[in-house]
């Protein structure tokens, strides 16, 4: 079985031949079966794929300046006018995600868990 990262790619080349149209909804929901039936066959999950899941969400939030409970097919769908322009759209931004400067984010990582060591004080000599 592929991973996330080497079949996204064939999805964009053909994406009648995995989900029969270019639509986003489509394609998100493709990757919501992908996940399950990997983790119901025991697969686990790649880095890459974690990753995906983990960050994609919160970083789109940031890049479009959005706070919401909403999926990251749903934010894409709001700025885009239709299922296929969404659906090209996300590959788009996909490229954008894993060309991210990822130091800019253990940076800022970095900075919350020492606020937040601090707010609990931790590492303090009182």
């Amino acid at each position: 079985m592929s991973g996330l990262y080497e079949i996204l790619p064939k999805i964009k080349a053909k994406p009648g031949m995995y989900i029969g149209k270019p639509a986003l909804n489509d394609l998100f929901m493709f990757l919501v079966g992908y996940k399950t039936a990997r983790r119901e066959l025991g697969i686990e999950p790649s880095q890459e794929e974690m990753e995906f899941h983990r960050e994609f969400q919160p970083w789109l939030q940031k890049r479009f300046e959005v706070q919401t409970v909403n999926s990251w097919a749903t934010i894409i769908r709001f700025y885009t006018h239709d299922e296929k322009e969404a659906f090209n759209y996300f590959f788009k931004l996909l490229d954008e995600f894993l060309k991210r400067d990822k130091s800019e984010e253990k940076e800022e990582l970095s900075l919350t868990k020492s606020n937040n060591h601090r707010e609990q004080g931790v590492g303090s000599r009182e």
